[in-house]
């Protein structure tokens, strides 16, 4: 699996001054998400980025590990993280398949804005299964910009075919909800904000106990 981290290291410090496009949407993702927390869960997040999720569910778990391909987004994480005082998130600059084979580390798995980016999804789902607890969670938001407009589907394309832009899949919702369920989920949550500009797919998926 691999994600240009030359283009998000160039991105990162426009990325983290950037606002959240819909708040209320994000505070609600927040809220779903936490509900499936507790003060000893050991989570993981694959595509932190900047860490702003990591450091908000920090509070409401026991440990995070979060990752990034691109090293000058972990630096801003760790630096947001030292000065709100959190100390039970470790952030590292990583790629999900090299993280170590430990099958049952984790309660939670979160990926945000990533599962779009992945030229090999069906193997990263595999192993994010593989790392979780039995009943434990994967929490996901993704773009399904499937039906977006012509002109942004044809940029995403040119745009990676001549390396300025990393692989965006053009993902169906339908599409993706098979996907995770093939790799061996069961769909808890399912959710879409309305009126959003983006298409954006929020799912919380369990592996069985």
């Amino acid at each position: 699996m691999h994600v240009n981290a030359r283009f998000w290291d160039r991105l990162a410090p426009r990325y983290a001054r950037m606002q959240v496009r819909d708040p209320d949407a994000y505070e609600k993702k927040l809220a779903m998400t936490r509900a499936y927390l507790g003060p000893g869960a050991r989570v993981f997040e694959f595509g932190c980025g900047t860490g702003t999720t990591a450091l908000k569910h920090a509070p409401h778990a026991g440990h995070v590990t979060a990752i990034d391909c691109a090293p000058a987004m972990i630096g801003i994480a760790r630096q947001k993280a030292a000065e709100a005082g959190i100390g039970n998130v470790e952030f590292r600059v990583g790629d999900l398949a090299d993280m170590p084979d430990n099958p049952g580390a984790y309660d939670m798995v979160m990926a945000h804005n990533v599962l779009h980016l992945l030229p090999d999804r069906a193997g990263a789902l595999v192993r994010v299964h593989r790392m979780l607890k039995p009943g434990g969670v994967f929490v996901s938001s993704t773009a399904c910009a499937a039906g977006a407009p012509r002109l942004f589907r044809w940029i995403a394309k040119a745009g990676h075919a001549v390396g300025l832009l990393p692989l965006f899949n053009l993902l169906t919702a339908d599409a993706l909800r098979a996907e995770i369920a093939a790799a061996g989920f069961e769909i808890a949550e399912d959710w879409r904000p309305e009126g959003g500009r983006a298409p954006v797919l929020f799912l919380i998926a369990r592996k069985p106990a």
